[in-house]
């Protein structure tokens, strides 16, 4: 068995994980939670999302095009912080991919139902693990070609969507001929119904819409050219999130008032029935299905890297550090599938509530991982001054960034909706801490890398 990734994800594959991450149930799903708090100005608090998670990007980029290692932001925490800051972005971040793993495969139960409300959702949540299981056991270009086709259904969808969108409100489209107009984005109090400070309250949504981008950073261990293939998806990540998210916003709270929202059902259903589509409910319950699918897949893939990487480094069992003949490491796979096992029970026991539920929680290892993204990268740069792909403004961008992280943080634990993100994140990185001392991780490292020297 070869003990090594193998570097198959071609240009295709990367830019199109890229695009596939930032067009996730976040849009499909979450959107209507921060419309509610902040209105039509949740616009801007997509956009300034968008601009921060495009400097994390370019941080990680650089660091990604310089050494595409397995690992990712969890080795360069290692490598440029020390030891134990990668061992706790390392768990941290796999947690965060079997907690995410958890609510999209919830996401597919709950809009299976809506097909087949006779079956209990968990029946659905076990299907989607054994099948995302059985894809990511296969080669990694296996992985790639799904992943494109997932997104490339979205990508139709709400390009579609904002088309006959713009139809609507210019050309009168499926309004008997006379244009909707832009005046809903300001007719119901204004752009800030609930003031500046609905806006702030939606940042924590708006950063969790985003939550995942960074698998382009994972995938650079198994990217072929990933000295071209990086930076042009990191590229590529503000276009896509102005496009994707804000055009997609703006069309669909210029049509509707936005204080109407989800009381008539999915405004994504609402457009392409005016239009004309009679199956408009089927069509988007496909497409959130296969978003949540996507976003399943992608966790699946990153959760497994993590611990192959871990491993590696002797901070996870050695076992995990195995691949397959196809570059595979299928026991990290069946790891991470063997505990999202317990999302099933979730779901037995808790369908009304789960997905809510891991939404909230996860919000803090989401802001964890960038943030020591961030923060490695600031040792990067001291270390290796200007590379091929620098992140530009460096270190004011940066600096920026990393306080509206700690901003956003302030804002899980003022609204008590998600203040159990805190508490539960705090007593993780506890439980990390005492297993590194008492499990002797550090030791064990030792023993990794003198068995590496002596190779």
């Amino acid at each position: 068995m070869t003990q090594h990734l193998q570097r198959r994800l071609t240009p295709r594959h990367i830019t199109f994980m890229a695009l596939g991450m930032a067009i996730g149930t976040g849009l499909f799903l979450g959107s209507a939670s921060a419309i509610n708090l902040a209105g039509p100005s949740v616009l801007f608090a997509y956009l300034f999302g968008g601009i921060m998670i495009y400097i994390i990007m370019r941080a990680l980029g650089e660091m990604a095009v310089h050494d595409p290692v397995a690992g990712s932001f969890s080795s360069y925490a290692h490598r440029y912080l020390g030891p134990f800051a990668g061992y706790v972005t390392g768990w941290n971040y796999w947690l965060l991919m079997v907690g995410v793993g958890m609510a999209e495969s919830t996401g597919v139960g709950i809009y299976m139902k809506q097909w087949y409300p006779e079956l209990p959702q968990w029946i659905w949540v076990f299907g989607s693990v054994v099948m995302i299981g059985g894809l990511n056991l296969m080669a990694v270009k296996v992985y790639g070609e799904m992943e494109f086709w997932f997104t490339m259904i979205k990508v139709v969808t709400v390009v579609l969507m904002i088309l006959g969108g713009a139809g609507m409100i210019w050309l009168g489209w499926g309004n008997g001929g006379h244009a909707v107009g832009l005046g809903n984005l300001w007719h119901h109090g204004g752009w800030f119904p609930h003031g500046f400070t609905g806006m702030v309250l939606a940042l924590p949504v708006v950063v969790f819409a985003f939550g995942g981008i960074e698998t382009i950073g994972m995938a650079a261990g198994e990217a072929a050219q990933p000295e071209r293939t990086i930076p042009r998806a990191v590229n590529s990540v503000l276009w896509r999130i102005l496009i994707f998210y804000v055009g997609a916003l703006f069309v669909i709270m210029a049509i509707y008032p936005w204080n109407q929202l989800g009381t008539q059902g999915s405004p994504f259903v609402t457009t392409f029935a005016k239009l004309g589509i009679s199956q408009a409910a089927g069509l988007i319950n496909f497409v959130v299905i296969t978003a949540a699918l996507s976003g399943f897949n992608s966790t699946t893939f990153s959760g497994s890297r993590m611990l192959y990487s871990l491993a590696n480094k002797g901070q996870a069992p050695a076992a995990l550090a195995k691949v397959s003949a196809h570059g595979v490491p299928i026991r990290g796979v069946l790891v991470s599938l063997a505990c999202l096992i317990v999302g099933v029970v979730l779901n037995y026991l808790l369908p009304e509530r789960i997905f809510e539920m891991m939404m909230s929680i996860l919000s803090f290892n989401t802001v964890w991982t960038w943030s020591m993204v961030l923060i490695a990268h600031f040792s990067f740069r001291r270390q290796h001054g200007k590379t091929a792909f620098p992140l530009r403004g460096w270190p004011l961008t940066s600096a920026v960034c990393l306080a509206f992280l700690m901003f956003v943080l302030v804002m899980l634990g003022y609204s008590p909706d998600t203040r159990v993100a805190l508490y539960v994140g705090v007593a993780w990185m506890v439980l990390l801490s005492i297993a590194y001392k008492a499990f002797g991780v550090g030791r064990k490292m030792s023993i990794v890398a003198a068995d590496a020297n002596a190779a």
